[in-house]
């Protein structure tokens, strides 16, 4: 054996522990909760930017200064702010996004995103800045929005070649949750039944119809992006397969395309001239693969749920103030109960991985009446959350009543999406401003 096999073999045990350590006993579960929010200018509508004087920039200060939260930085840059286990980050464009520490429970999530909601109200109302519950920017688009200097999303935006990338990364807004795993069969099987989920969820929750001042045409614009970003680290990291394993996952990791790497003198771009598992073989440029720069390539992944010592469920839209709580309470009903878990599978037991690639490419457009399997989404969705509720239920938690905001939408064959697009050509007469009042 040479040097370099003993390299990558001992580099490939490395990267596994990344996972390996977030085996967590069921009495330490927690869930954990991203949410992403659009900013406006309130007195003209139009994406707040980065560098006005009134834009993100100097509300992230105006906060630190009050509230006592330190800064993130990227090359002397604020890119967000952090007190604890919470954060407050931005996206390429500007999106604000909180992420607060995992909990127990949903109702705690909920008390801390509110009492951040609160103490940040008064200086966005100072500044003129909403934020919206929506999932794509209802007026502005990418052509008038400045990627925030950070270095990784100047790169990012050169080089994902996906139509709508530039779409993705500038204009939209999305909720994505966290949720333990007890050992790597656990992760694996949660892994594979979030995968199953996630384009119904997707569907239910859509909340993206109206961007630019104009329907689109779609019900989840922001899905439509995703579809377009990036094939090769975009989509489903596997094809479901029973045996599925922490080493697969690495090796789907492995085998993307690496965009930059970071060293002390900055980025080094390698634009997918190759993929990691030869960077690690053979170097870049004199440069040897580090565990950061794997870290680093496992974060550029975007599939639709996500490995890290967490699962991370990614595809939903922003939405409506109790969408994120109702998105964490059908998953933690479902992936927090092995008898929950059984009955999706049973649900699935006839479908095939085509079933679900296929279905991910209809319901950015027509949603809970998309078509799979020959039936309606929305049949499949009033089943899921009928197994989510009963769950809940026997696990005496309380959560339950998170799944209240979504059934009065669901059970009646509607998304959020639909209730946009009536009132639209109804009562709103095409007013972009009545929609921003509603999603503010």
């Amino acid at each position: 054996m040479n040097n370099m096999q003993t390299q990558q073999r001992l580099g490939f045990q490395y990267v596994r522990e990344i996972y390996t350590r977030g085996c967590k006993s069921k009495s330490d579960f927690k869930i954990g909760l991203e949410l992403e929010r659009l900013p406006i200018f309130a007195d003209s509508g139009k994406a707040a930017d980065y560098y006005s004087e009134f834009g993100v920039c100097n509300f992230l200060r105006a906060f630190a200064k009050y509230e006592n939260w330190d800064y993130i930085t990227d090359d002397y840059n604020i890119i967000g702010l952090k007190q604890g286990h919470d954060t407050i980050t931005l996206e390429p464009g500007s999106q604000i996004e909180l992420s607060v520490e995992p909990q127990k429970t949903i109702r705690d999530l909920e008390a801390k995103v509110q009492n951040l909601n609160k103490v940040m109200q008064p200086i966005l109302s100072k500044m003129g800045i909403k934020l919206l519950n929506y999932g794509v920017s209802p007026l502005s688009t990418y052509k008038n929005i400045k990627l925030i200097p950070k270095k990784r999303y100047e790169i990012m935006a050169r080089y994902l070649w996906g139509i709508l990338s530039d779409v993705m990364m500038r204009e939209t807004a999305g909720v994505q949750g966290t949720f333990d795993f007890v050992s790597e069969e656990d992760a694996m099987r949660k892994l594979k039944i979030a995968n199953m989920l996630s384009p119904f969820v997707t569907a239910m929750f859509a909340n993206s119809p109206i961007r630019g001042g104009v329907d689109t045409g779609y019900k989840s614009f922001r899905a439509l992006s995703w579809l377009n970003t990036d094939n090769d680290r975009c989509g489903f990291c596997n094809k479901f397969q029973d045996d599925f394993s922490f080493d697969d996952y690495i090796n789907y990791v492995m085998e993307t395309p690496v965009i930059f790497i970071n060293r002390e003198s900055g980025p080094i771009k390698i634009n997918g001239k190759l993929n990691f598992k030869e960077f690690m073989l053979s170097g870049f440029e004199g440069f040897d693969a580090t565990l950061d720069d794997y870290l680093l390539q496992a974060n550029l992944c975007f599939p639709e749920v996500r490995l890290r010592n967490f699962i991370e469920i990614r595809n939903h839209d922003c939405g409506g103030r109790q969408t994120p709580y109702s998105i964490l309470a059908i998953y933690k009903g479902v992936l927090h109960n092995p008898d929950a878990m059984s009955e999706v599978e049973e649900l699935f037991n006839r479908t095939k991985f085509n079933d679900f690639a296929e279905l991910r490419y209809n319901v950015p457009k027509s949603a809970l009446n998309a078509r799979f399997c020959g039936h309606f989404v929305k049949d499949f969705a009033k089943e899921i959350l009928y197994i989510a509720e009963k769950s809940l239920i026997e696990m005496n938690c309380g959560d339950e009543i998170y799944l209240d905001f979504i059934k009065e939408y669901t059970l009646n064959n509607l998304t959020p999406a639909d209730i946009i697009i009536k009132n639209w050509y109804g009562m709103w007469h095409k007013d972009i401003n009545k929609l921003i009042k509603f999603v503010s």
